[in-house]
């Protein structure tokens, strides 16, 4: 199959969301909110974010973090999303927050401010939101995993971990 655009989404209560081309440029960076009480937001938001994905695209989605004190908050809306890209047939793949990480240039346990800077460092991208930040970064691993792109070794490692994880 031809993927049209690489998604990256880091689901949140303020949802990373990033498209790339199939030559790696932005094409659509946002972060994604609902306000209102749960379970209604949460449904909102997770609709919001599915609508945002196209039928031709290749997502790949944050894995779950389990330090997160709002873990079964976050699980929800995690879950909800790769329910709704299941229903609707979109392929994705999960990335752990190390790897992800790791595939920016920094150790797996960086803390946010780092991954920025190896973020602009090696792609030239910013935003204001840390949730975008990692989008980015995911869109880049979907990227990666379907077309040819140059990667350092870290990268191809992160990448071979990942689809191992998926066989």
């Amino acid at each position: 199959m031809r993927f049209e655009r690489f998604v990256g989404i880091d689901p949140s209560l303020r949802t990373g969301f990033v498209a790339l081309s199939p030559l790696g440029e932005v094409i659509e960076a946002k972060e994604i909110e609902k306000e209102g009480d749960d379970p209604a937001r949460m449904s909102k938001l997770i609709q919001a974010v599915v609508d945002s994905v196209h039928d031709t695209d290749f997502v790949a989605i944050e894995g779950f973090g389990y330090a997160s004190q709002r873990g079964f908050l976050l699980g929800g809306i995690g879950w909800g999303m790769r329910m709704e890209l299941y229903r609707r047939g979109i392929p994705y793949i999960d990335v752990a927050p190390s790897l992800l990480k790791k595939f920016a240039g920094a150790k797996g346990n960086a803390n946010k401010e780092k991954v920025v800077l190896e973020v602009y460092k090696r792609w030239g991208f910013e935003s204001d939101s840390n949730n975008v930040i990692d989008a980015f970064v995911l869109a880049q691993i979907a990227r990666a995993a379907k077309t040819e792109t140059k990667l350092i070794q870290a990268q191809k490692e992160v990448l071979n971990k990942i689809l191992k994880e998926r066989e």
